[in-house]
């Protein structure tokens, strides 16, 4: 039989997704799941984008434009505009997905053996994007201690090799919900122009902020506009997972003359989940706020919730809708595990995605997790519940 190529057996699977066959086995005994593990909201799309998806009339559902709709394109550039940040629709690239905007952004820019500097924890997928594009993450570690704030200059500038090409961050954070200072992005900003680096930037989470602070895109950063590739997506902020529409965005036009390539090659984005994505940009902002009131409800629901249980803890996210809480076990991916193959309380069980997955570095995040508060706060409070006896019942077989 012949053998699965390297990239292949080199590409990790997703601590997000991994356990889904013990959930399901949970299922299947009649075990209620409270889905804990991924970012995926259960608030409604806005409905206007629903009205457009059901009369929706064509009679031939045609490509479109290896680079979207000009209309979509528009839209998006005065989307950005109520962020102070000024582009064309030229500038814009419409994406499947925020994922393909990352793995565009890795092909075009990056040769196989570069090197991508990325604070840890980090969104599991741009371990699986560098390994598609043949390159290497080094990872420079952030901790909970500290509240997953940026580490110092000096543990990047550790790292740079005449093989770094690029810094990549995710502002806010996923998983950890950090927000990145002014002062942060200006020690980032730094470094990328220094030493001439690419600074991928991934901010699809800017709508929930839940602090003062300003948002501080890469894109505001003076003096970088050639370096910065922004990576966004619908997928969140309008709870649109499932129409992949996302975007890569950067003023350096032969980083977008060589992305088309690759769109070009892909053909086009999708055609219906453009059509929705255009609609919900449109006369959206009581929707987004009456979502950004809910997250923050959620936010302290489930934060002061993780707190108050024994031996757990959990910093403040500022953005996002994710933390990353340390539990008090001492392998998390075992216990997450055992949560959906082993342990009910009053038939129902918890689904955490373990914090490992999100560290390159060997041993980090060991009693860690990513909890996503994108349940209603009902469930979040029981939720809550069923953590704290599944950690008793947990450490009391442990002894």
């Amino acid at each position: 039989m012949p053998d699965i190529s390297v990239r292949g057996c080199e590409m990790p699977s997703s601590p997000i997704r991994k356990l889904t066959p013990l959930a399901n086995d949970a299922k299947a005994r009649g075990v209620k799941v409270y889905h804990l593990n991924i970012g995926q909201p259960d608030l409604p799309t806005p409905q206007k984008a629903l009205d457009v998806m059901k009369s929706i009339d064509r009679s031939v559902l045609e490509y479109s434009p290896s680079s979207g709709f000009l209309s979509l394109r528009e839209k998006l550039a005065n989307y950005y505009s109520r962020y102070n940040i000024s582009l064309t629709p030229d500038d814009i690239i419409v994406t499947t997905g925020g994922s393909e905007a990352v793995l565009f952004a890795f092909l075009s820019c990056l040769n196989p053996g570069d090197e991508i500097i990325v604070p840890e924890p980090a969104y599991a997928n741009y371990m699986a994007f560098a390994v598609s594009a043949g390159a290497v993450i080094k990872s420079v570690p952030s901790s909970i201690e500290t509240g997953f704030a940026l580490p110092p200059v000096e543990e990047f500038e550790r790292l740079i090799t005449e093989r770094t090409k690029a810094i990549l961050i995710c502002n806010p954070n996923n998983p950890t919900g950090y927000l990145y200072t002014r002062a942060e992005m200006n020690q980032i900003r730094d470094i990328v122009k220094k030493y001439d680096l690419y600074l991928f930037s991934d901010e699809v989470y800017r709508e929930f902020i839940y602090t003062g602070s300003p948002y501080i895109s890469a894109c505001h950063l003076e003096g970088i506009e050639e370096n910065v590739v922004l990576i966004d997506s619908v997928s969140k902020r309008y709870s649109e997972c499932g129409i992949r529409i996302g975007a890569l965005v950067t003023k350096n036009r032969r980083v977008r003359d060589a992305v088309m390539k690759f769109c070009q090659a892909r053909l086009s984005p999708p055609l219906i989940g453009q059509i929705i994505a255009e609609a919900s940009i449109e006369d959206t902002a009581e929707y987004s706020a009456e979502i950004y009131e809910e997250y923050v409800a959620r936010r302290k629901c489930l934060v002061d919730g993780l707190n108050r249980i024994p031996g757990v803890y959990s910093p403040i996210p500022m953005g996002a809708f994710y933390t990353v809480a340390r539990l008090p076990v001492e392998d998390a991916d075992d216990f997450c595990a055992w949560c959906l193959s082993d342990f009910d309380y009053e038939g129902e069980t918890v689904m955490m995605a373990p914090a490992s997955g999100f560290y390159s570095t060997p041993g980090l995040g060991r009693n860690e997790v990513r909890i996503a508060y994108v349940l209603n706060q009902t469930d979040l409070k029981r939720a809550l519940v069923v953590l704290e006896k599944a950690l008793e019942k947990y450490n009391s077989l442990k002894k």
